[in-house]
């Protein structure tokens, strides 16, 4: 009995939406890289992007628990001596939340070229709509990620 490994062209891509009100940060973004990679599905391949599309919506409020929003910061360098960038979570929320997402998403994923076709697949928007309405997304609901009030 041998392995089996699906083709490129028999993989099946759906398209999800999850609205990201209220949710923990870190809890989305490890269901989401789930979705991404594809590991949800019984055809999945560490090697291959088996992964569905995922579009994200209202990504301006998620939230971060305990003042983690406060405390954790966020380093980027530019390459340059003297480059290094340090702000705290809740100012690049408030800059760009979508980025602040995305950049969490990405650093769950595979740092290959397998893990940037991943997050090609990735839509994410601050507000409540998104143009992806022909692709026929279905919602998607995560279990546990609400912030406790």
């Amino acid at each position: 009995m041998s392995t089996y490994s699906p083709k490129a062209a028999e993989i099946e891509r759906a398209w999800y939406v999850i609205d990201a009100e209220g949710l923990v940060l870190g809890r989305l973004a490890t269901e989401v890289a789930r979705l991404l990679r594809g590991k949800h599905k019984p055809t999945f391949t560490p090697h291959l992007d088996t992964g569905d599309h995922v579009v994200i919506v209202n990504a301006d409020k998620v939230v971060l628990t305990a003042g983690k929003a406060e405390r954790k910061l966020v380093h980027r360098h530019s390459g340059y001596p003297g480059g290094l960038r340090t702000e705290t979570y809740a100012d690049k929320m408030a800059r760009r939340p979508e980025q602040a997402l995305r950049d969490t998403i990405r650093g769950m994923l595979p740092k290959t070229r397998l893990g940037r076709a991943q997050i090609r697949k990735l839509k994410i928007y601050a507000g409540p709509t998104h143009p992806h309405e022909a692709q026929k997304p279905q919602p998607y609901e995560i279990e546990h990620a609400r912030a406790r009030a």
